[in-house]
């Protein structure tokens, strides 16, 4: 089986790609820079690492055409590559924001633009989309990413129903707070503030900034649940939470939407012909 996995350079795909290639598997390591790859892993037959910007469509091409010359196949895509930005919805800088879509969410559809084809000639496949609890519940201070994330969710959740009946899965990985460069050098902040938000987002920032280092999550554990879901002989789920935080903070939001739902049933009820 190949992996095809973006964003390899750290975090969550450093060590998925360790474990890959510790189980045996064959491995398509790709970062915008290679080097940061090569620092802990050397290539060979069964490894390929290469440069890729998810951003850069025609990069995108060359990539994949050129795992595919090398393997001549792709089992398994992992979108993995991400960036944070940390800002009230009000504060923020328009350019950093579609830069955060930029990659977090047409970075991830440049990817399946390109790898999907494969799968859907061959009827096999799997794609996993890194995503976050934040595609599911929402904080002050992280709006636009918590918009990419949700977005990411939508687009997968109906992509998950199209490709299933040609054999091909799809998974979102939904982390909490794990150790990884995302409240680092992975996520810009803005630096205008308002200091009316400074009780909300401001806290908020400030909070997740404390965290990095200390987080909860174990980075090597969360690559081996994903791994030991993908060859669970049972159904691949379209979600699957990490983190005792995310598994809190997503039935949080699974109360807090019946709640609204149930105040406002008589409304809801009231709109119909």
């Amino acid at each position: 089986m190949v992996w095809l996995i973006t964003g390899a350079s750290s975090g969550f795909g450093k060590e998925l790609t360790l474990k890959l290639v510790a189980y045996g598997y064959r491995v398509i390591a790709t970062a915008r820079n290679p080097d940061d790859i090569t620092q802990y892993l050397t290539a060979n037959e069964e490894v390929l690492i290469l440069p890729l910007d998810v951003t850069n469509k025609e990069q995108v091409k060359e990539t994949v055409a050129l795992a595919m010359a090398h393997f001549g196949q792709i089992d398994v895509l992992v979108n993995n590559a991400g960036i944070g930005y940390f800002s009230s919805i009000e504060e923020a800088d328009e350019q950093a924001v579609r830069q955060l879509f930029e990659v977090n969410f047409w970075g991830v559809k440049n990817m399946i633009d390109v790898v999907l084809p494969f799968m859907r000639t061959s009827r096999t496949g799997h794609i996993i989309n890194i995503s976050s609890v934040g595609g599911i519940k929402a904080f002050a201070g992280f709006g636009y990413y918590h918009a990419t994330k949700f977005a990411l969710e939508g687009y997968s959740e109906s992509l998950y129903q199209e490709v299933l009946p040609l054999g091909i899965h799809v998974t979102l990985i939904e982390p909490g707070d794990f150790t990884t460069d995302f409240a680092g050098r992975s996520a810009k902040e803005n630096t205008t503030v308002i200091a009316e938000y400074g009780t909300t987002a401001g806290k908020n920032i400030q909070g997740i900034r404390k965290l990095s280092g200390h987080q909860p999550g174990n980075p090597t554990l969360a690559a081996e649940a994903i791994i030991q879901m993908y060859e669970s002989p049972l159904k691949h789920p379209l979600r699957l939470l990490l983190g005792t935080d995310a598994y809190q903070y997503a039935n949080d939001k699974i109360a807090s939407l019946a709640t609204d739902y149930e105040m406002g049933k008589e409304l809801t009820f009231s709109t119909d012909y």
